[in-house]
């Protein structure tokens, strides 16, 4: 069999995709093969691609295999079937708790922050994560909070903080 790498984006993993890759057989000229991508690949898995891999003298070609790889994403990371992400919210948000914005791979969604949440506690979005591989199930989104403090506040803002 023969193997190449492809780079996915971990949406891509999440919806699946259709790639055209080009392969160079042994003296042949380069072909152009589009290859389906199923929902639900990992990093490390191969895609199979029966029968366009080299061919042994007197037997029929071969499979393609495609091992996947994923490209680094602005704010997504993964684990296993769930998806991490980090939530920076302000420390009135943290001691008070409230509603924040999350992007997920479905889009935008709303979350509850818990009063009095501490700087790294995890927050789950259920079934918001990557797809098992010819299955319904999805794994999680898993939201951690960041408590961020800002450079400079007003005087205002800091005698607030002086009173409490």
């Amino acid at each position: 069999h023969q193997e190449f790498e492809i780079d996915l984006s971990i949406e891509e993993l999440a919806r699946g995709t259709a790639r055209n890759i080009q392969i160079k057989k042994d003296g042949q000229s380069p072909k152009t093969l589009q290859v389906k991508i199923p929902a639900g690949v990992r990093p490390g898995s191969k895609v199979r691609v029966p029968g366009e891999g080299p061919a042994m003298p007197g037997a029929p070609p071969g499979d393609l295999f495609l091992k996947v790889r994923v490209k680094p994403h602005p704010y997504l990371t993964i684990d296993g079937d769930n998806v991490i992400s980090e939530l920076p919210i302000s420390p009135a948000l943290a001691v008070i708790g409230g509603e924040a914005t999350v992007n997920t791979l479905d889009g935008s969604v709303h979350i509850n922050v818990p009063p009095l949440s501490q700087s790294g506690k995890m927050l789950r979005l259920r079934e918001r994560g990557l797809p098992k591989l010819k299955q319904s199930f999805r794994g999680d989104h898993l939201v951690r909070l960041k408590v961020i403090i800002r450079q400079s506040v007003l005087p205002e803002e800091k005698q607030h903080y002086e009173e409490l």
